[in-house]
This record gives structure tokens, C-alpha cells and sequence, in this order.
């Protein structure tokens, strides 16, 4: 994305401004972006791609979205027509905020937490 274009659409919320608000907040959660901006707070669209960014700046990368602002256009249509997200899309683009893929079938159940199902939670005798 050129830093001009709309991350979030909703609000009209540029990468540029989201550069900006990084730069000099330093924020410690992608979350402040959400509040201070707004972005986010709409559709809910970005807030994958807000966590990313959020992301590569605790990296010391320059915040960027690998899309074109057409392409993330046209997904943020599908997602309103559907109500998900292409999980390829988001994958791709902002891969820290991508849902975890489930385990293969063959390797069974994932642990439980010590403490049981309740994650340490015992209720009394």
C-alpha cells in the first residue's frame, strides 16, 4: 500500500496517519490505535491488518501492508457480503493476525491446561 491509501476504509484512516500515530505514541497495544483514531471501530474490517502493523512497528519494521488497495477493497466487500474474512487474505497480509490453523487430524487432541478443562479453575468439594 502507498502510505496515502485508506487502511481503514470506514473512517477514512490512511497508512500514513497510522505510520504517524506509531511513531510518535509508541503505543504498547494495537488497541490505542483503534482508540485514538478510530480505525477499527466500524466494520471491524482492519483490525486484523492494525494488529499488524501495530506488529511491525514493535519489530522496527516499517509498518506496510502487502496489497493492493484495490484488491483490500474488494475483500473488505466480500467480507461485508459474508461476514468473514478471506482467511488467505489475511494470512498473507497480516500473518501475526491470521487464526491458528487446527492440528493435522492424526495428532489428537491438544493437552489440557494444568488444573483440567477449567483452566486451573476447581470447584469445590
Amino acid at each position: 500500500m502507498d502510505p496515502d491509501d485508506n487502511v481503514c476504509l470506514c473512517f477514512r484512516v490512511s497508512l500514513r496517519k497510522i505510520r504517524t500515530y506509531l511513531a510518535v505514541e509508541n503505543p504498547p497495544v494495537a488497541s490505542l490505535i483503534s482508540e485514538c483514531l478510530s480505525a477499527g471501530t466500524g466494520c471491524m474490517w482492519c483490525v486484523p491488518f492494525l494488529k499488524h502493523l501495530h506488529a511491525q512497528h514493535l519489530k522496527s519494521e516499517t509498518p506496510d501492508l502487502n496489497i493492493s488497495p484495490e484488491r483490500y477493497a474488494q475483500e473488505r466487500l466480500t467480507y461485508h457480503d459474508t461476514g468473514t474474512r478471506n482467511p488467505e487474505v489475511v494470512e498473507q497480509v497480516a500473518p501475526e493476525s491470521a487464526p491458528a490453523r487446527a492440528p493435522d487430524a492424526g495428532s489428537g487432541p491438544a493437552p489440557l491446561p494444568e488444573g483440567g478443562a477449567g483452566g486451573g479453575f476447581n470447584p469445590p468439594p
